[in-house]
């Protein structure tokens, strides 16, 4: 049997954060790319979708008992073949008469299989790797879930748009998910065999359930008493509205009819337009905010940040009034928007770890992350009716109304001025 030495991180760090990262995409962006081709109302796609994020919200809830029942690669193991399975369900739901139930039945258990997966793998990554190697290895797992964002977002809409030449469109996201199976059956399988076995990550207990139930309420409540608790639980669910509004109608604008109003993408401009080069926009901003925070401090760039989270918005209140035909200019506007997210997200991130600084560091964060989902998911929920109400014109100028309130949220926080400096 291979000891951990003899196991190179290189032989399954990219692997195992791409395959954290595709079935996300693949719940947030891919279903609501299906729905929306499948002829639902925006006001249905958006509903539909925006609940499949509550795997992520309510993920810190069940995580501390995995431990209990088998190792972190095991349960690696275990749920990417979940997921393997899943992408079977959507596969074949789709392209039946009940593909609305059926997929939403399997989307629901490949966001969880996900949610879960994400545990196990972020938990395995500290278990796996020294010190030094979990900090040589911070930016390699990050490159390989961002290119797992381009795979999803970019390669696979536009590889739905190739196919639809073809075939029907229930078809050719049949053939796609089928793909996304035969990936994670064999991602699943490599896993179990290279994977490390770390020591640390033993199947051996020495805590009950309920000592640990009871350390968990404890824990729980200790965030709640924390200084500022209630100002950062604003900061979480607000400073990201404007961005939760424009994610999921974005999709749906891009690729709407110029009779609703829309720009009438192609699956592939799309895919190459949102996926590539949005996608760049969001990796050269996150890399330059991670910068200027280290340089200066988060308390420095929290007010640039927050102007970069929200003004550039106002690309898709060009794009709604202007219509341009031009793919160039709708990338341009797509890549500013992108970039000034990127750049912003990352006082959101910083914040989070500012604040689970002390005892608990890690539940801490790790129920700030269920914060973080649930302001993805409550706006979410009625972006789509609120678009189809007012149409695109005006919900891009509704959202840029709303852009009071990350700067409403960001005045209240208290910030150390050395933090995040080198």
């Amino acid at each position: 049997m291979k000891t951990e030495r003899q196991i190179s991180p290189w032989a399954w760090i990219p692997s195992l954060y791409f395959a954290e990262g595709l079935p996300y995409i693949a719940v947030t962006v891919l279903s609501l790319q299906v729905y929306m081709q499948m002829g639902l109302s925006d006001a249905e796609v958006t509903f539909y979708t925006s609940w499949l994020y509550l795997p992520w919200v309510i993920k810190p809830l069940w995580s501390p008992f995995l431990d209990l029942i088998k190792t972190k690669r095991w349960w690696i193991v275990i749920m990417q073949l979940l997921v393997g399975a899943a992408f079977a369900g959507v596969a074949f739901t789709v392209n039946t008469s009940l593909w609305l139930q059926g997929t939403i039945c399997f989307f629901w258990l490949l966001a969880f299989s996900s949610a879960t997966h994400d545990v196990g793998a972020d938990g395995f990554y500290m278990m796996g790797l020294n010190q030094h190697d979990q900090a040589f290895f911070v930016g390699i797992r990050s490159t390989f879930y961002r290119i797992s964002m381009v795979v999803g977002k970019g390669g696979l809409i536009a590889l739905a748009g190739f196919l639809h030449k073809n075939f029907d469109i229930q078809w050719a996201w049949s053939l796609v998910f089928y793909g996304l199976m035969a990936l994670f059956m064999g991602l699943s399988l490599y896993h179990r065999f290279i994977l490390p076995r770390p020591s640390e990550d033993s199947e051996r207990k020495q805590v009950s359930a309920s000592q640990l139930l009871r350390s968990f309420g404890e824990t729980f409540l200790s965030f709640f008493k924390k200084e500022q608790a209630l100002t950062t639980i604003c900061f979480l669910l607000l400073f990201r509205l404007p961005e939760a509004l424009i994610i999921p109608i974005s999709q749906l604008f891009l690729q709407a009819p110029k009779g609703k109003g829309g720009l009438a993408l192609s699956e592939i401009e799309y895919g190459t337009v949102n996926g590539v080069i949005g996608v760049a926009g969001l990796l050269i901003g996150g890399i330059i905010g991670g910068m200027m925070i280290s340089r200066d401090g988060l308390k420095r760039w929290i007010w640039p940040m927050t102007a970069a989270i929200t003004l550039p918005n106002l690309a898709y209140v060009y794009l709604a009034y202007m219509l341009p035909d031009n793919v160039i200019a709708i990338s341009a506007a797509v890549f500013i928007e992108n970039f000034g997210y990127g750049f912003g997200f990352s006082a959101y991130m910083l914040f989070m770890i500012y604040f689970s600084q002390g005892e608990h560091k890690t539940s801490h964060y790790a129920l700030c992350t269920g914060f973080m989902a649930l302001s993805m998911m409550i706006p979410g929920l009625f972006a789509g009716a609120l678009a189809q109400a007012v149409g695109y014109k005006w919900f891009f100028v509704i959202v840029m109304i709303v852009c009071i309130f990350p700067f409403l949220v960001a005045h209240q926080l208290r910030i150390d001025e050395d933090f995040g400096k080198k």
